[in-house]
C-alpha cells in the first residue's frame, strides 16, 4: 500500500513540475542566470531537493489592481499584495496621482518636504497617538522604539513573544530553544550575538503564565513588545491577555509597544488599538500608509517620543527642548515620495471612514466561511484562518499534518505551488484580500483551490 502511495505522488510530482516549468520558464531561467551575482532572501524559504526544480520566485512583468503578470505573460489573482501594503490593489489611481505630482516637484533630501508635518497630524488623528517619527522601514521603526522605551525607563530587558515577527534587526532575532532539559533564549539566526538576546525574554502569547513572568521580572523590563494578531497566527487574537497586559504593564511603568506593521490601518483606521479597545504607549506602523513606497512609522505618547527631538518648545519665550534625547537617525526618513504617498492614503482612509475596512474584513469572512464549509464537507485536513483581511491556509486541528513552522507539510506546499500554477498568488500558505478584489476574482480564487486540493488529494498528499 506503501508503495502504491508513492508511486501515486512521485507521478503527480514528475508530472506537475514539467508542466509547472514549461508555464514558467522564463522566470526559472532569470533565477539561474542571475544567481551567481544576486543573493536573494526572497528565494523560496523551504528548499526540498524533491522538489528542487520548483525552487524559484516568480518574475512579476507588470501589475494593476488585484492583479499581476509574470515574465511569461502568466496572469495572476495577486493575494500577496505587497505582504500586505497594498490595501487598495496594485497602483491605486489616487496614490499613482500623487507620486507623478512629487516626481514633478523633485525629491529633494536634506530639506524638509513640505508635507512632512501634515502626514504625521493624520497618522495622528487616524491613530489617536499624539507624537509620529518616520524611519524607512518596519524593521527600523521596531528598533527606534525599542531604544524609546529604553532611555525613558532606564531598564535593558524587553519581553516579546513566540510566533511574532518584529523584523529583522539583531535585538529582535530571537527564541526560546530547550538544551538539556532547561528552556533558553537563542538567536534565532546565525549571526546574532548571544549577548544581544540576554536582554530579550520569549514568552508564549496568549498564555496567562506570560503575564506571572513579567509581573516577576518588572523592574528589569522597559518593554513588552508584542504583535497584537501575529501575521503568522491570525486564528489566535487574545483580547482578554492583551487587556491584562495593558494593565500590567502599566502599573509596572513598563513600555507596552503594539507592532501594528499588519493591523495597521488594515483592521480598523486606528489599527488593533482601536479594534481591542486597547491604548499602547509606542506603536509601529509601515506597509499600507506608504501606498507602496518604503515607510516605518514610529507613533506615541509624548513621555516616549520626546527623546527623539527633545520635546516640546515654543518661539518668542524661555522654553527649550528639556527632555534627554537618544539617537535616531536616517537618511531617506521623510522621503519626499513616501510622503507623497502616504498622504494620499492617509486623505482617502479619512474620507472613507471605517466602512472600507468593515466591507474588507466582511468579504474576507465570507471567503474564508465558503472554504472551510468545502474542507470540512470533503473531510480535508486544512482549515483556513483569518485576522480581518488576512488570511492562511493551517492544518486543521484534528489533522496530523505538522504544524511546525519549520517544517511545514509538503502538501500544504504543493498546495501553494498548485495554486501558483492555475493563475493564484500567495504569500506562503497565505496572503491578503484588497478592495480591488472582485466577486469573480474571490470565485476563481475558491475554484482553484478545490481543484487544486482535489488533485492533490488523488495523488494521496492529503488523506
Amino acid at each position: 500500500m506503501t508503495q502504491v502511495i508513492q508511486n501515486l505522488q512521485d507521478k503527480y510530482l514528475a508530472e506537475f513540475v514539467h508542466n509547472y516549468n514549461q508555464r514558467t520558464n522564463t522566470s526559472k531561467q532569470i533565477a539561474q542566470k542571475f544567481r551567481p551575482y544576486l543573493a536573494d532572501n526572497k528565494a523560496p524559504e523551504f528548499f526540498y531537493p524533491p522538489l528542487k526544480e520548483l525552487a524559484y520566485t516568480l518574475v512579476c512583468k507588470r501589475s494593476s489592481g488585484s492583479k499581476l503578470w509574470d515574465v511569461d505573460g502568466n496572469e495572476y489573482i495577486d493575494t500577496i499584495m505587497g505582504y500586505g501594503i497594498n490595501l487598495f490593489g496594485h497602483n491605486p489611481p489616487f496614490v499613482k496621482q500623487a507620486i507623478d505630482e512629487q516626481l514633478d516637484r523633485g525629491i529633494q533630501l536634506g530639506i524638509q518636504s513640505e508635507i512632512v508635518g501634515e502626514v504625521a497630524a493624520l497618522i495622528c488623528e487616524l491613530t489617536q497617538m499624539e507624537r509620529v517619527a518616520f524611519s524607512n522601514t518596519g524593521t527600523e521603526a521596531v528598533m527606534s522604539a525599542i531604544r524609546l522605551a529604553r532611555t525613558a525607563t532606564n531598564r535593558h530587558k524587553i519581553a516579546l513573544f513566540s510566533g511574532s515577527y518584529h523584523g529583522h534587526s539583531d535585538g529582535t532575532l530571537v527564541k526560546t530553544q530547550t538544551v538539556d532539559g532547561t528552556l533558553h533564549t537563542v538567536p534565532r539566526a546565525l549571526g546574532v550575538s548571544p549577548n544581544i538576546v540576554k536582554d530579550v525574554l520569549v514568552l508564549e502569547y496568549g498564555n496567562s503564565r506570560s503575564l506571572d513572568i513579567i509581573k516577576d521580572q518588572e523592574s528589569e523590563l522597559a518593554a513588552v513588545l508584542v504583535e497584537p494578531v501575529q501575521s503568522r497566527n491570525p486564528s489566535l487574537q487574545p483580547q482578554e491577555f492583551l487587556q491584562q497586559l495593558r494593565q500590567l504593564t502599566k502599573k509596572a511603568g513598563i513600555v507596552l509597544i503594539f507592532d501594528e506593521m499588519i493591523t495597521g490601518f488594515r483592521i480598523h483606521p486606528g489599527g488593533a488599538q482601536a479594534w481591542f479597545g486597547i491604548e499602547a504607549d509606542l506603536a509601529t506602523y509601515g506597509k499600507i500608509v506608504g501606498g507602496g513606497m518604503p515607510i516605518g512609522v514610529i507613533a506615541g505618547k509624548a513621555a516616549y517620543m520626546d527623546a527623539i527631538d527633545g520635546g516640546m518648545w515654543s518661539y518668542g519665550d524661555a522654553s527649550y527642548p528639556q527632555v534627554e534625547k537618544t539617537c535616531f537617525a536616517g537618511t531617506h526618513c521623510k522621503h519626499p515620495l513616501a510622503m507623497a504617498a502616504a498622504r494620499a492614503v492617509l486623505k482617502y482612509l479619512k474620507s472613507q471612514g471605517a466602512s472600507l475596512q468593515q466591507n474588507l474584513n466582511q468579504r474576507t469572512s465570507q471567503f474564508t466561511k465558503a472554504l472551510n464549509a468545502y474542507f470540512e464537507a470533503d473531510g480535508l485536513p486544512i482549515q483556513i484562518n483569518h485576522f480581518g483581511s488576512l488570511f492562511e491556509f493551517a492544518a486543521s486541528e484534528s489533522s496530523a499534518l505538522s504544524k511546525d513552522s519549520d517544517t511545514p507539510d509538503i502538501g500544504l506546499i504543493l498546495l501553494y505551488y498548485s495554486l501558483l500554477h492555475k493563475g493564484i498568488s500567495l504569500q506562503g500558505n497565505g496572503g491578503f484580500l484588497s478592495t480591488a478584489h472582485t466577486d469573480e476574482d474571490l470565485d476563481r480564487l475558491i475554484k482553484a483551490v478545490k481543484n487544486s486540493t482535489r488533485e492533490l488529494r488523488a495523488a494521496d498528499f492529503f488523506v
